[in-house]
This record gives C-alpha cells, structure tokens and sequence, in this order.
C-alpha cells in the first residue's frame, strides 16, 4: 500500500497588490498554521520519501515550515504545479518511481481539490468507506489552506486513476488544537 499526502499551501498574503501571485508570500496566520501542521504530520509519523512542491513562493514556504522532515525525502520543486490542473497533478503522480511509497504534493486550488475528489471517485463519496464517512463529506464541501488529505494507494503510481485512492483523514488548520483559537 502507497501513501500519498495532499496539502494546499497555507494562508498567503494579499496585503501587496503589485506583487506577482507566483511571488505571493506566507502571511503570519499561514506560518503558524504550517508549524501547526507539520507538528501534527510528525505526530502522526507521516514521513514522506518523495515531496513534489509547487514552486511558488507560498508553496516552498510551506514546505520549510514543515522542516526537517524525517528521512530527508527527495524534494522536487516544479514549475509544472503551479495552479495545475487536477490532471497536470495525476501526470505528476503517475511519474514517481515505483520504490516511494509515501509522497507528498505541495500545490494549489482548484487543482488539488479536484484531484483529492477524483482520487476518492464517485463511488467513495456516494459511500465512503468505514470510518471516513465525516472526512470525506468534509473534503467534499473544501479543501482549505493548509488543508492535509491522506490517502492509501493500492496501484503503482504509474497506474493511478480517478477512484484510485482511499481516503484516511483530512485536517485542516482549524482542527489542530493551537489554530482552534485563532
């Protein structure tokens, strides 16, 4: 069984408008809400092999509030992620070499949101597994910043599809106990 993890990139800031939105930063609700995460990620032991990250600003800075992942994964950032399409990401996915069995995609909406929803298919939401019923209505409604989805993977990644994935949990920020208050 594979584990592939999707997090949106967390909260980003607006407050520049002449600033490019591939340069847009982290603002601070953002970074705590990533720190937040990767302490939740660690507790979990969720330790990727292969980490795939958009190479936008918010994105990479996403990916260094969750330093140092354990195991020191191979990190590809790609240009190819930014504001992908769910079938950009399922390319993307189906290129990871057979030998990782946990990898982690760091990328945007509306892209990330569709791909979590085709990876759960039609059949899984209409009736999600034992015990996922509340994360997979949950995800269907969105997939907020700083959001982490984790699937199983039962294919090689090479033959990945819609339908494809088992939903094990979704978090978003506000369930971790030090956004809840923010």
């Amino acid at each position: 069984m594979r584990q592939l993890l999707l997090l949106r990139h967390a909260k980003s800031c607006w407050d520049d408008p002449r600033l490019p939105d591939h340069a847009r930063p982290l603002n601070a609700r953002g970074r705590r809400g990533a720190a937040a995460m990767a302490r939740t990620m660690r507790e979990l032991g969720l330790a990727p092999e292969v980490v795939l990250v958009s190479s936008a600003r918010r994105t990479l800075q996403t990916l260094e509030a969750l330093a140092p992942l354990p195991d020191s994964p191979i990190v590809e950032p790609l240009d190819a992620l930014y504001l992908a399409t769910p079938q950009t990401l399922l390319a993307t996915l189906r290129r990871v070499p057979e030998t990782a069995r946990s990898v982690l995609l760091i990328g945007h909406n509306p892209g990330l949101h569709e791909l979590a929803l085709a990876l759960v298919g039609a059949a899984g939401v209409a009736a999600p597994p034992p015990g996922a019923a509340d994360a997979v209505r949950r995800l269907t409604e969105a997939f907020p910043t700083g959001a982490l989805a984790e699937f199983a993977i039962a294919t090689p990644w090479r033959l990945l599809e819609p339908g494809g994935g088992r939903l094990v949990r979704f978090l978003v920020p506000g369930d971790l106990p030090e956004m809840a208050a923010s």
